[in-house]
């Protein structure tokens, strides 16, 4: 998943069509995250406009189910990461921490965090550079840790 979006509304020739829409965009292309338990109940019209909508948006549905959303160890893992969205990463930080992800390739989170010199914790900044799609953490294989593989998105 690089980055979720939410869509209110689209038009549909001169209509406009309330979405309510969830958008995820991963590798393969942006989807509509239908999660079946919360599907929203609209009449046949207002199905109809909302598919054509979507459909010209080129918006394929990504369906899960509340429990493929809590799997673990990717749920924890994920709130754990989301949690640092907001953290402040210094422009030298950043720039280190995506140097030397170029320089040496994936590597586990452990030695990346010991090969980053700064006089403050630098956790917090690559999980905040997490958030904002700059590197790809792995979380669905293993509880966040030393040996989780950190890759640069570029």
């Amino acid at each position: 998943m690089r980055s979720i979006a939410y869509l209110a509304s689209a038009n549909v020739a001169s209509e406009q069509v309330e979405l309510d829409a969830v958008i995820v965009q991963r590798d393969e292309g942006h989807f509509l995250l239908d999660v079946i338990p919360a599907r929203r109940i609209r009449d046949l019209e207002q199905e109809g406009l909302a598919l054509i909508a979507l459909s010209r948006l080129g918006l394929a549905p990504l369906t899960l189910t509340a429990e493929e959303i809590r799997l673990e160890p990717r749920f924890t893992n994920a709130r754990l990461v989301w949690s640092y969205r907001g953290a402040h990463v210094p422009i030298g930080l950043r720039l280190s921490i995506l140097q030397i992800l170029l320089d040496e390739g994936p590597m586990p989170l452990g030695e990346l965090l010991k090969s980053i010199r700064s006089d403050r914790d630098p956790a917090p900044a690559v999980m905040a550079l997490a958030c904002v799609d700059l590197i790809i953490l792995d979380l669905v294989s293993h509880p966040l840790g030393p040996c989780t593989m950190v890759r640069s998105r570029s």
